[in-house]
């Protein structure tokens, strides 16, 4: 059986300048499984999956956030990538002059992985998602369309076999088509690898392909419901506002996925 991991999210606060986005986030995922978090504009989802990544501009003002032991919240984000936290970002940052066979070249060296093998598993995972293999030696995402972006972001995901994924927004953007390709290789590696996954979205149509085992409602900074698949069904029948209104968030920005110092 494979080594069981978890990643614990305890009492989590935060703010932006002077302003609270979250107001204590209690969540646990565990290797194998899928947690999805829903919510409206402005409820403090993306902001979530910034935090747990290490994105400079957040002030954390209490909670703690451990990935099996590992006190997340004292490493930068390039530390937090080799701990086995990976994002997947709803707007992938273009990175010119580096294609992809670069960039997860040099995060393996800086893991101690052997690279020897890594051309071949790039392309198996291109064919495996529908990547174009035309894309492989162009810059990071540059002149890339959205679809192609995702698909160019789980190649990375699968190549790097992170403990867990937070995927933020990852149905923005993508065609029925895309999306189903996208979350089938998610559901993939939550059994072949136990990934654990936690999966950030407006709509109930990512988890019609992404299975979750865990919804989790997240308004004003706060997860006020949780439950199984049910609930993403509910809510697309009746929306949040059952659960109170929502207030502005700050824009989402790029992160550092790779392992790599930033």
């Amino acid at each position: 059986m494979s080594e069981q991991h978890f990643l614990r999210i305890t009492g989590l606060k935060a703010n932006v300048g002077s302003k609270e986005i979250l107001r204590g986030i209690n969540l646990e995922v565990r290797s194998g499984e899928v947690h999805a978090i829903m919510g409206p504009n402005g409820s403090g989802k993306s902001t979530l999956s910034h935090v747990l990544m290490g994105k400079p501009g957040y002030q954390v003002t209490g909670g703690s956030v451990y990935l099996d032991e590992i006190d997340l919240l004292g490493l930068p984000a390039w530390k937090r990538a080799q701990a086995g936290l990976f994002l997947v970002s709803q707007y992938p940052i273009e990175v010119p002059g580096v294609s992809l066979d670069d960039a997860l070249r040099a995060a393996f060296e800086t893991t101690g992985r052997s690279a020897e093998n890594l051309h071949q598993e790039i392309l198996g995972e291109a064919r495996r998602l529908g990547f174009p293999l035309s894309l492989l030696g162009r810059s990071l995402n540059v002149d890339f369309s959205g679809g192609e972006k995702k698909r160019n972001e789980m190649v990375q995901l699968a190549v790097l076999k992170p403990k867990f994924a937070i995927l933020d927004e990852i149905d923005s953007g993508l065609d029925i088509d895309a999306l189903r390709d996208v979350s089938r290789r998610v559901e993939q590696a939550t059994n072949e690898d136990q990934l654990g996954v936690l999966a950030i979205t407006h709509y109930s149509r990512l988890l019609k392909e992404l299975r979750p085992d865990r919804v989790h409602v997240l308004i004003k900074g706060e997860i006020v419901a949780s439950g199984g698949p049910e609930l993403a069904e509910q809510l697309e029948k009746t929306g949040y506002a059952e659960y109170g209104g929502v207030e502005d968030e700050t824009e989402p920005v790029g992160a550092s996925i790779f392992g790599l110092p930033s």
